[in-house]
């Protein structure tokens, strides 16, 4: 079943979404999973759509009439962490689809990669970037676990400008380990200290996979003639379309994202595009075989 954009607009039930979109999504987050020494049982959970059936307790199925699974914690070296851009910008809607915006589908493709990392039995914390500051959720397993992550995505929303340079470099103390980053950002300002921060991550050898999320209208320049564009975090620029402004925006914004494109690719950053009028599943699933979970 796909994810509707009614679905995705109601993100304050993040845990709906994320049955719609992991169904039938076999990935994993990364390849591999470990066994033997280090995995040990915790509790148990209600199956849910997705889970893995060799991880049902079939003799508890006899006794309750009911599917659960066995949930185990396991040490693993590898920490998934969802960073999420909550600058002004990201509230910028879909012109197509009503009560849709980025930082909705943002929040809602997080959402999923934080279920299969708890399903796999990873640690995963959260990073949340705008109003200036960064606010942490620290990394942990678990059912609990997603649930604060999920009530912090839901409890975001789009405001200000990115942490400055200075705020984030004294904040990357969070990935002591070798880290999995999942950054979702539109990324329309880089270079950035949100950019920098991303290439010093890989540069301290943490495998970073960048998101960036943008309108058919941002792509396309499908701005009505005539219409005004301010910057939400500047509060300044007034831009109006018409045909030459069009062309010279589709121009200038070819040559930012490909200039953003290079240097992820000599950082060894795998970076998406991907339009938020898109099936979450699709670009879920283009994001995590970058990841090596095909």
């Amino acid at each position: 079943m796909l994810a509707t954009p009614a679905l995705l607009a109601q993100t304050s039930d993040l845990n709906l979404v994320i049955r719609h979109v992991l169904a039938g999504l076999g990935h994993g987050i990364h390849a591999g999973r470990e066994r033997g020494a280090g995995v040990e049982f915790s509790e148990y959970r209600a199956y849910a759509p997705g889970d893995e059936w060799r991880r049902v307790d079939w003799k508890l199925l006899a006794r309750a009439d009911r599917y659960f699974v066995r949930e185990a914690e396991r040490d693993s070296h590898v920490a998934v962490w969802l960073w999420l851009d909550a600058s002004a910008s990201m509230a910028e809607p879909s012109r197509s689809v009503a009560g849709l915006d980025k930082l909705q589908y943002a929040r809602a493709v997080l959402a999923c990669v934080a279920a299969i990392a708890q399903r796999q039995g990873d640690a995963f914390g959260l990073i949340v970037c705008g109003g200036g500051r960064v606010k942490y959720t620290p990394a942990a397993r678990g059912p609990r676990q997603m649930q604060r992550v999920l009530a912090q995505l839901s409890r975001t929303e789009a405001e200000g400008t990115l942490p400055p340079a200075e705020t984030l470099r004294a904040s990357l103390h969070f990935a002591r380990s070798p880290s999995l980053i999942f950054a979702a950002s539109d990324f329309l300002d880089w270079p950035s200290p949100q950019s920098e921060a991303l290439l010093r991550l890989r540069h301290m050898r943490h495998d970073v996979r960048a998101l960036c999320l943008q309108t058919d209208a941002e792509c396309d320049g499908g701005f009505a003639d005539g219409s005004a564009w301010c910057d939400p975090e500047q509060g300044a620029g007034l831009f109006r379309f018409d045909a030459q402004a069009r062309a010279g925006y589709l121009k200038s914004r070819g040559d930012h994202f490909a200039a953003m494109t290079a240097d992820c690719r000599r950082s060894d950053i795998r970076s998406l595009e991907a339009r938020i009028e898109q099936p979450v599943q699709t670009v879920l699933r283009a994001w995590l075989r970058q990841a090596g979970g095909a």
